[in-house]
């Protein structure tokens, strides 16, 4: 079986954490969070309590990493924990739902922040809404809404493929020089607003509206569902375990360190957002960061945050084609109906037709949705297959107990028991909020739903597989 090679040191697992996980969401929902909760302090709150449940399960996902450092990541922890058939059907929701729509979602807002500077072409209001898509039992969908974020989107998507399938080196070095830069610059945007005069900390006690519009705990639930989306991407480092160096070392340093600063560098952000607006004018703002660098340093602020949005979500676009393609790929060594993603390029050392795959799925999940549509649908998802492989590290710990471990996650059993917890509860809310607001007429598809539908059609493709297998 051929196999990927071992290049990436601790310095691109770091890397790819942070540039995996800070992309389009600390720019993107903060607004819709605000109008959610009104408050700035439960904002504020949010993004504490979803970074610590992420750094809990992510702490968890360690432990089996390091027992298992592979190409694949998770879909070669659920081989160990609950058998082939549970891990084809992660690598089918991987490749079908999660994976594919983060990568279309993340390109679809580095694109949308390219009409900061040029207004890209779409259809007449009347044409986008006029050719739909019925999903029974689920909803609509607008293939031609917004048609010229979505063209920009997949072009994007296709080129960091192509820079990916040529070269891991490439692409690795890529994500350390992107990562780097958006440091440089969220450092800089931080700095520059806190330390003008002309934002007030007295924005921090307002209220952005009078009313909550949903009940409290669904208010909160779906403000927890954007700050997750934020923080989405940490687990990519372990798609790519098989090819770090030193796994047992650098992995869970990588996880437990990048988080940390993620959660640290999101409430800075925040506050930096808070002290530049009004909680009312934030909660409607459709391009919070450079609205608030308009307001601190005028017209240029905003256009050169703008192109730091721009250029930290294309560094995230990258981390994740690199890392995602790799589920993808190890899929593809394991099942015969998928065994042409399975293959690595003779020439180029890359998985070169699991990239390929990917981006073309990725370029449909673009024309189909939107970007609240993907990562509404992406989240639910991911998240009960978050909580299974927390769940799982019960099953390992019993099943291998006289392995080796050259890390334990702290605080066992108590926190994977936290993050199953909570995962089960925050999935059973979405869902039912979720079947609420599309009754009442509030969303146009039932996104949860969407994303279990598009899952479940792996069961019968596994069976079918598995007779072609037996036969």
């Amino acid at each position: 079986m051929s196999s990927l090679q071992r290049t990436l040191n601790g310095r691109t697992a770091m890397a790819i954490v942070i540039g995996g996980v800070i992309g389009s969401g600390i720019f993107m929902k903060p607004a819709l969070m605000l109008q959610q909760l009104q408050s700035p302090f439960l904002l504020l709150s949010v993004w504490v309590v979803a970074g610590i449940v992420t750094l809990f399960g992510a702490l968890s996902n360690a432990e089996v990493a390091s027992l298992f450092p592979e190409t694949g990541g998770q879909y070669v922890f659920f081989q160990k924990m609950y058998g082939n058939a549970f891990a084809f059907l992660y690598g089918w929701a991987a490749f079908a739902v999660f994976n594919t729509a983060g990568n279309a979602s993340i390109a679809y807002v580095c694109a949308e922040y390219a009409n900061y500077f040029v207004e890209l072409p779409r259809f007449a209001t009347g044409t986008e809404t006029s050719f739909r898509l019925y999903i029974p039992f689920i909803g609509y969908v607008f293939p031609l809404a917004n048609a010229g974020v979505k063209v920009l989107t997949i072009a994007l998507i296709w080129l960091l493929t192509f820079v990916n399938y040529r070269s891991v080196r490439t692409g690795s070095a890529l994500q350390r020089i992107l990562t780097a830069l958006k440091a440089v610059a969220i450092i800089l945007l931080i700095g520059g607003i806190l330390s003008n005069d002309k934002g007030s900390f007295s924005h921090l006690g307002e209220a952005a509206g009078d009313t909550l519009s949903l009940s409290w705990i669904g208010a909160y639930v779906a403000a927890l569902s954007g700050a997750f989306w934020a923080y989405d991407g940490w687990n990519n480092i372990t798609f790519i375990a098989g090819e770090i160096r030193n796994p047992q070392k650098n992995i869970p340093r990588s996880l437990l360190v990048g988080l940390s600063a993620c959660i640290i560098i999101y409430v800075l952000v925040n506050v930096a957002y808070l002290y530049a607006l009004a909680p009312a004018t934030l909660a409607v703002s459709k391009f919070v960061a450079a609205d608030a660098a308009t307001v601190t340093w005028g017209a240029i602020g905003g256009s050169l945050i703008a192109l730091m949005v721009i250029l930290s979500t294309f560094g995230t676009v990258n981390a994740n084609v690199l890392s995602t393609s790799r589920v993808t790929f190890a899929m593809g060594q394991e099942n015969k109906l998928f065994a042409w993603a399975g293959k690595v390029h003779p020439g180029h050392q890359t998985p070169g037709n699991a990239l390929i795959l990917n981006a073309v799925w990725t370029s449909l999940m673009i024309i189909s949705g939107s970007f609240d549509m993907l990562t509404d649908m992406l989240i639910f998802v991911s998240w009960f297959f978050y909580g299974m492989s927390a769940l799982g590290l019960f099953v390992l710990r019993k099943k291998y107990a006289g392995m080796t471990r050259a890390y334990k996650v702290p605080g066992y059993p108590v926190i994977p028991a936290v993050f199953v917890a909570f995962t089960f509860i925050f999935l059973v809310i979405t869902i039912c909020q979720d079947i609420i607001h599309y009754q009442q007429g509030k969303i146009p598809i039932i996104n949860s739903l969407l994303g279990v539908l598009i899952t479940l059609v792996g069961l019968p493709i596994y069976w079918f597989t598995r007779k072609k297998e037996i036969r």
